[in-house]
């Protein structure tokens, strides 16, 4: 596949994820765990549809790691939604960009996978981002900052729990536990905090799920047909379409030292996630 298509599928998917992070600040009366629930919900058309189709079986090989990637994406996910009410769309997805820093801290205690001494420079310079973002910004709200770091930090550890899956279950199948664990998850949750969707508020909930299903396949077809060290760098304009959407239509203002935290944490992740790649690929080559 030529590189030229493989970043035009990245920029969809990045332009996918945007979308779904607008649409759930469009939704800020809608409560948290009713967005997981509609969100998952929808997904599951395409990913039940997809293994019946393709006659996958539903129940998998590893169902203890399955429900554990399940628990923790659903806990990031609902998270990561409540974080939306306080903070500015842009800086939530920023800061849950700092998953991969917590993810490579749990593959060195669970993996046994090694952390080379130049990343901890990258990942010293992604959390002074944070401390700028917070300790200069004072428009920051510190309970939004708290739930958005706990979200990062569980996202880590489906990064990890998905490593340790491998190739062992098909793609869909890990995705199909996730949102058959969210959508009980948020059903049960937004019970007792049910608000009823008018309008078009029906619709946007429903394409939460289909900005997150297609977001997530673009991006997946796109790491599947070139190198990581290519297309990983381009997951990152995700936040910048967001901030876009969040200034447009929801008048957000991100003063000088927010962007600079936000430009920091973005920094640090993609040379980290070049550095990374590259050290991989001579690891590689000297095994050989």
């Amino acid at each position: 596949m030529p590189i030229k298509h493989t970043i035009k599928l990245m920029l969809l998917s990045t332009l996918a994820f945007a979308c779904m992070n607008a649409t759930v600040k469009y939704l800020e009366n809608i409560n948290a765990f009713q967005i997981v629930f509609f969100r998952s919900l929808s997904s599951l058309f395409f990913t039940v549809g997809f293994l019946l189709k393709h006659n996958i079986s539903f129940a998998g090989n590893n169902k203890k790691l399955l429900v554990l990637r399940g628990l923790a994406g659903v806990t990031s996910m609902s998270l990561f939604f409540m974080s939306t009410k306080y903070l500015p769309i842009g800086t939530a997805v920023s800061l849950r960009y700092l998953a991969p820093i917590f993810a490579a801290l749990f593959a060195v205690l669970f993996l046994k996978e090694k952390i080379w001494k130049l990343q901890w420079l990258f990942f010293l310079m992604a959390f002074l981002g944070v401390i700028i973002l917070k300790g200069l910004d004072t428009q920051v709200n510190t309970y939004g900052l708290t739930l958005i770091l706990i979200a990062s930090v569980t996202s880590g550890l489906v990064y990890v729990i998905i490593s340790k899956i491998g190739k062992s279950e098909h793609p869909v199948v890990v995705v199909n536990y996730f949102m058959i664990i969210s959508t009980i998850v948020g059903a049960v949750f937004s019970i007792n905090h049910w608000v009823d969707p008018v309008g078009w508020q029906w619709l946007f909930l429903f394409l939460l799920g289909v900005f997150g299903y297609f977001g997530q396949l673009f991006m997946t077809k796109a790491f599947q047909n070139a190198k990581t060290s290519v297309v990983a760098p381009f997951k990152y304009l995700e936040v910048i379409f967001t901030m876009l959407l969040g200034v447009s239509l929801f008048s957000e203002v991100y003063t000088f030292w927010s962007l600079l935290g936000i430009f920091m944490i973005i920094i640090a992740l993609v040379l980290n996630t070049l550095y990374k790649s590259k050290k991989d690929k001579k690891t590689k080559i000297s095994a050989k």
